[in-house]
């Protein structure tokens, strides 16, 4: 993984995903916590999409890839102008998190193009969504851990605003308050 990002997070997300990633002190932070259960949401969905390639059932893969691509685009949204764009007024990592915000370009570029009817559709959905998921890798282990631990009440401030108006539909849509540090096992 080479984002330009410390892997601040030792644990796998594979451990992750099976609920006992708590090292870094991320999911403590309820913005960052949110961004993270989008995450398990978007891999659900991955997982959604291969069972249904492997039954061959090109119009179920079709429903979940748009069902997909609409949570990765309120995703996107709610990270870029959040997370993301805090970080970068800071000036951290930003080099990182452009790179970060080239790969969301990428996948919704992707996600646009794919064609039932290709040949190649099964490959390319396969390579997308592996793709996304080491994605989710450099963000959960490297961007979000970052961020916990360098942002300050300016960033913090940004990205409660971004979260209140972007609001995810299983999350409130009131602002965040500052997350506090105390307990958190950085």
């Amino acid at each position: 993984m080479t984002t330009g990002l410390p892997a601040l997070c030792a644990v796998p997300t594979r451990t992750y995903r099976q609920g006992m990633c708590e090292h870094c002190g991320c999911r403590g932070v309820e913005p960052i916590a949110e961004l993270m259960d989008e995450h398990l949401e978007l891999l659900e969905l991955a997982g959604d999409v291969r069972r249904h390639l492997t039954r061959r059932d090109r119009e179920a893969v079709r429903d979940a890839l748009v069902a997909l691509g609409q949570l990765l685009d309120d995703h996107v949204g709610r990270e870029e102008r959040g997370v993301f764009a805090a970080m970068k007024a800071q000036g951290d990592f930003a080099d990182a998190v452009l790179d970060l915000e080239t790969e969301h370009d990428s996948f919704a570029g992707s996600l646009g193009t794919l064609d039932p009817d290709s040949p190649d559709f099964g490959h390319r959905v396969r390579r997308l969504l592996e793709e996304l998921s080491t994605h989710i890798d450099k963000e959960n282990l490297g961007v979000f851990p970052a961020a916990v631990v360098s942002l300050g009440a300016s960033g913090w401030d940004l990205v409660a605003r971004a979260h209140a108006e972007h609001a995810h539909p299983h999350h409130d849509a009131h602002p965040l308050p500052h997350p506090t540090l105390e307990g958190a096992a950085l």
